[in-house]
């Protein structure tokens, strides 16, 4: 079973006031993933994160209406950049059987990457969707730049010997969009 983890895709960061690089396009291939994981009898994991700027059950922290959800899909809250981090979803990708966990969203450098070296450390295989996941720029680095260099670091990274890391565009998994 494929298993989509949507990671942040929250209206306080979404349109709040910082620019996030692509924005347009990578909310575009998200839903794509997701319609494509649902029709395919996949499972869709929207992961929330909840702090002072989105406080749980306010405008800010539900995920932003361009990335619908349905009965099926499943919410994991957190308040850490590890998406496991004092979270069930550990213990319900295990119920599920999930072995391989396609991943995007926002931030890049910080919820996404975290989350993605997690996975691998609790034995999973990755794919990072390439042009699936966001941030904005940064006082050192342009937002462009820093989606670039996680690409290169996650092509690259060393993981436990059960499992890996895979970068792959929204296209190569689930066929074209557009």
């Amino acid at each position: 079973m494929n298993t989509l983890i949507i990671i942040d895709m929250q209206n306080a960061w979404l349109h709040g006031v910082t620019p996030r690089f692509d924005k347009a396009n990578v909310i575009a291939r998200i839903r794509h993933a997701a319609d494509y994981t649902r029709e395919h009898s996949g499972q869709v994991i929207f992961v929330r994160h909840a702090n002072d700027d989105a406080l749980v059950g306010s405008a800010g922290w539900e995920v932003i209406q361009e990335l619908p959800f349905t009965p099926g899909d499943v919410f994991v809250d957190k308040t850490a950049c590890d998406s496991f981090a004092g979270t069930g979803l550990l213990t319900h990708l295990k119920i599920t059987g999930a072995h391989t966990l396609i991943m995007c969203g926002l931030t890049t450098e910080f919820c996404v990457d975290t989350s993605i070296r997690a996975a691998a450390s609790h034995g999973f295989d990755v794919i990072a969707l390439s042009d699936a996941h966001t941030t904005g720029d940064r006082p050192h680095l342009k937002a462009e730049k820093i989606v670039e260099h996680h690409n290169w670091v996650w092509s690259n990274i060393a993981t436990p010997v059960n499992s890996r890391v895979m970068v792959r565009t929204t296209s190569e998994v689930f066929g074209p969009h557009f």
